[in-house]
């Protein structure tokens, strides 16, 4: 199988996560981590906003185009008129009919505006990519958060495991304990105490398949799939083994999103300074315009007035613009401006120290939970021989169940601090690459 058709059956899968076929299969964390990136709400929003934006720069040269506007009118009259004249003489007629007819087109181009299209259109270009990386930012943190939610599962399904496995003493100490008091060397408060820690395992297993199946319903809102979706996790948690803190902490400027998006709105207010600073230039224009008009009177009153007159032609020139005083508006927006661009550069700045503290703290939490998983992986194996020769012991009449109780409250320890340790080094490894900014690989 080849790698397209993998990426189309992973797909497939994930969209069907609903189904009974899905149901028989077990969600790896890619197939929710594609699931989310497909579905996620958040992310559905982001990628609509940014189509916005790719819009409005599809249409920015635009702003360079001139404006060309038509306009026409065709106008009916019917009127009674009545004149008195200096010399005296009056005249009067009803029923003077007359039509006008005219048109325009006017052609407007700015030719300078003191660059400010110019800026204008590097603005839009810049908010297209400001799209883009709050998409990432988006996807970095949904793919980490679907990543923590999916490995709390697979840490409460070991702890499922463990249960199941502190069961199956149990059982086992139920069966020593009734053996023993058939024939009489044992004694009844043993066999009771046993079937009591017995069921307090049943609860307690009980309760984590609760607790699982509540995890994968938050897992399947985080994926956007739906809520009745019923599947298996993967059963061990995966490490990464090449996190360098050198490596993030060197390229952490230009790979953490947050970092990128702050820096992405500093160009952006640059332009919008270059936007309020070119509004001192005077604007200069071309204008131009042909008009056309047609007065049709059927009959007049005065002699001396027209019957027909028609007139067109076409007419151009400059025009500018020249601001002088608008109240010191301009003056004020530009100051606006440059504070905006300011506090982001302090924003930068704050952000940059955050992102490196939490760095390293992550850093350090990793190298940590990494030392405490080896050790927890050596104290399993020393938890599972003590109960199984605890248990032995049982057997042969020389131990008592106290001892086996004290036994398996260490491996119940052992387990809670390695399945912690498995979960704290990934939640470790996942801030790490968030931080960077690998998630959304």
């Amino acid at each position: 199988m080849n790698n397209y058709i993998r990426i189309i059956y992973i797909i497939f899968l994930v969209v069907n996560v609903g189904n009974p076929l899905f149901a028989q299969n077990k969600l790896t964390v890619e197939q929710a981590i594609i699931a989310t990136i497909e579905n996620n709400y958040d992310i559905q929003l982001l990628r609509n906003d940014s189509s916005s934006y790719a819009l409005d720069n599809k249409y920015a040269r635009a702003a360079f185009l001139p404006r060309l506007n038509a306009t026409g009118g065709v106008v009916f009259t019917n009127n009674n008129q009545k004149q008195k004249l200096a010399d005296g003489s009056k005249r009067q007629s009803n029923g003077l009919r007359s039509s006008n007819l005219s048109g325009s087109v006017q052609l407007n181009w700015t030719l300078f505006d003191g660059l400010k299209m110019f800026a204008t259109r590097d603005k839009l270009a810049q908010f297209v990519q400001l799209g883009e990386l709050s998409i990432k930012n988006q996807v970095v943190n949904s793919v980490a958060a679907v990543t923590n939610n999916y490995y709390i599962i697979v840490r409460q399904k070991q702890l499922l495991k463990a249960i199941e496995e502190q069961m199956s003493i149990n059982e086992e100490r139920v069966k020593v304990a009734e053996k023993k008091l058939s024939v009489g060397l044992g004694a009844k408060p043993e066999l009771l105490q046993g079937k009591v820690d017995l069921n307090a395992q049943i609860a307690a297993r009980l309760q984590q398949q609760t607790l699982i199946e509540q995890l994968k319903e938050r897992l399947n809102q985080l994926m956007n799939v739906e809520l009745s979706a019923r599947y298996d996790v993967s059963d061990s948690i995966t490490f990464a083994d090449d996190i360098i803190l050198g490596d993030i902490v060197g390229t952490v400027e230009s790979t953490n999103p947050q970092l990128q998006l702050i820096k992405k709105n500093i160009d952006i207010g640059y332009l919008t300074l270059k936007e309020r600073k070119a509004e001192r230039f005077p604007v200069v224009t071309f204008n131009s315009a042909y008009n056309y008009s047609k007065t049709d009177n059927k009959t007049v009153i005065n002699p001396f007035s027209t019957l027909y007159n028609r007139n067109n032609g076409f007419n151009y020139g400059l025009g500018i613009n020249i601001p002088i005083l608008n109240g010191f508006n301009t003056k004020r927006q530009i100051q606006q401006a440059q504070l905006d661009i300011d506090y982001l550069s302090i924003s930068y700045k704050y952000q940059k120290a955050q992102i490196d503290l939490g760095i390293t703290n992550a850093f350090k939490s990793y190298e940590l939970q990494k030392k405490t998983l080896a050790l927890e992986e050596e104290n399993i194996i020393l938890a599972k021989e003590n109960v199984n020769i605890s248990l032995e012991r049982l057997r042969l009449g020389i131990s008592t169940y106290l001892e086996l109780r004290e036994t398996q409250k260490s491996l119940e320890l052992a387990y809670d601090r390695l399945i912690a340790a498995r979960y704290n080094t990934k939640l470790a490894e996942t801030e790490l690459l968030r931080l960077k900014g690998e998630l959304a690989k």
